[in-house]
């Protein structure tokens, strides 16, 4: 992070409607940039999250559940829509999605400190939820089942009595 908030970065200019949120139409193409920076930052948050951090510095941005659950609602919206078509004429697919999340998970693997994240994990667990026809409200809840659960107070204390 270059400074100590993002007080600076506010968006004045925009006033979102209820009813802008339910129209689905990119107002520029998709471009794969854009679908390669959603797989990145869902890859980086959820990886980190389950590595036990809540909130990650990402491209010079302090990100939390919020960003990644934007990045995987537009891929996930992308691949059903008629729309979700990339500036170069390829239409966003599953497969496509696919290919470049291998592509994404290995730039990130090789990457300073990847060790101590868990991007595989995040990996399957991006995937599962993107493919899923039903739309799953909140990526956290299922990935609670990748963070052992944590010892209860009353074992603490004993343990450390």
């Amino acid at each position: 992070m270059p400074g100590a908030n993002q007080l600076d970065r506010k968006r004045d200019d925009v006033c979102v409607k209820a009813s802008d949120l339910l129209a689905f139409a990119p107002l520029s193409p998709i471009t794969d940039k854009g679908l390669r920076t959603n797989i990145s930052v869902a890859l980086q948050y959820v990886g980190s999250w389950l590595a036990g951090n809540g909130c990650v510095p990402i491209n010079h941005l302090m990100e939390d559940a919020a960003t990644a659950e934007i990045s995987r609602s537009q891929i996930w919206q992308w691949i059903r829509s008629p729309r979700g078509v990339l500036e170069d004429g390829r239409k966003v697919t599953i497969e496509l999605f696919r290919a470049l999340l291998t592509e994404e998970l290995r730039k990130l693997e090789s990457g300073p400190g990847a060790a101590a994240i868990r991007y595989e994990d995040a990996a399957w667990l991006l995937d599962r939820l993107v493919d899923n026809d039903e739309f799953v409200d909140f990526l956290t809840e299922p990935a609670y089942e990748f963070v052992a659960p944590l010892p209860m107070i009353e074992e603490v204390a004993a343990a450390s009595a």
